[in-house]
């Protein structure tokens, strides 16, 4: 069984070789280089940004607008936390209530990822919207709003309830590459 949705966003949080070439090219793919932890060479990223061109797909840096600008990143990915105001440049926003939404609306954002669609294990992180609530949200703004959390292999056929053109996941294919084959 597989997801259909128009777009796939998949987080990374390094430079090393994500498997790209296994994801069929007929899709469209949005790889998110979100970094905040240790600094990279510029030069793997650079990589990084050549490879997923290559394949044609889109790359996004997550809240470093010279880096993005640098690389010439398709875009610039803005997270909840983060509240500058960017120009010119195509935008993904992260959100985890109403009031980040929007935050992002006024920022610029088209697509905002909307965090913890699924229950997750995280002990600090307990609440979640669910199938109904994202559907109820989505249709309230007119945004291409992404779930994002709590995707796992037992509720992974559940995105095709759900009422948006695509899903992101971080965990979900960097720890569990089962996921991507049945995705893929």
């Amino acid at each position: 069984m597989f997801i259909i949705k128009k777009n796939y966003y998949f987080y990374t949080d390094n430079t090393n070789p994500i498997t790209l070439r296994l994801i069929r090219k007929n899709l469209k793919i949005v790889v998110i280089y979100r970094n905040n932890s240790n600094k990279e060479p510029f030069d793997q990223i650079l990589k990084l940004r050549k490879e997923c061109k290559k394949l044609k797909f889109s790359f996004y840096v997550a809240n470093n607008f010279k880096l993005a600008k640098k690389i010439k990143a398709d875009g610039l990915y803005i997270s909840a936390f983060n509240k500058n105001i960017y120009m010119n440049i195509k935008l993904i926003g992260s959100a985890h209530n109403f009031k980040e939404i929007n935050q992002k609306v006024r920022q610029g954002c088209k697509t905002i990822i909307l965090s913890r669609l699924f229950e997750t294990n995280y002990k600090e992180k307990k609440d979640f919207y669910g199938i109904l609530k994202f559907n109820l949200m989505n249709q309230k703004y007119n945004l291409n709003l992404i779930p994002l959390g709590g995707i796992n292999n037992f509720n992974l056929l559940k995105l095709n309830l759900i009422r948006s053109n695509g899903f992101a996941t971080l965990s979900g294919v960097k720890k569990k590459p089962v996921i991507t084959n049945r995705l893929f």
